[in-house]
């Protein structure tokens, strides 16, 4: 079984993200039966925010646990599923806005290898982390 967590760590360029869900605490829910829908945020989409950000958001787990959870959404929805919706509810709560009219847009982020696909659900790869707001 190959799941989500097996292909973030076995896929280079997601070392920043890896050490984040581990410092969150969300391995086990990651490899859990799910499905789960992620958008995962390359070690370079990291590299994007402000000095600092992580290394604040590594000393606070709740609101790493908030802005992770952020990026993952129940069920396994690939990008033709998604090109129907307008938004879709993260594991977080809030609504993540979707936007396939060109490119394929999650928020402020756009996916840059979509539909990845684990036995426990879909990687989506984008280039920016997505912020809740």
């Amino acid at each position: 079984m190959v799941d989500i967590v097996d292909i973030a760590v076995n896929t280079e360029g997601f070392s920043t993200l890896v050490a984040a869900v581990q410092a969150a605490g969300l391995v086990d829910t990651l490899k859990s039966s799910g499905p789960f829908t992620v958008f995962a945020p390359t070690d370079q989409a990291f590299a994007k925010l402000p000095p600092g950000t992580i290394q604040t958001l590594l000393q606070n787990i709740p609101q790493l646990t908030r802005i992770l959870t952020y990026h993952v959404v129940p069920g396994k929805l690939m990008q033709a599923d998604l090109a129907k919706l307008e938004f879709v509810t993260s594991l977080e709560g809030a609504p993540i806005p979707i936007d396939c009219s060109a490119d394929f847009e999650v928020k402020n982020a756009t996916a840059i290898a979509p539909d990845i696909e684990a036995d426990n659900g879909v990687i989506h790869v984008i280039d920016r982390v997505i912020l809740m707001g």
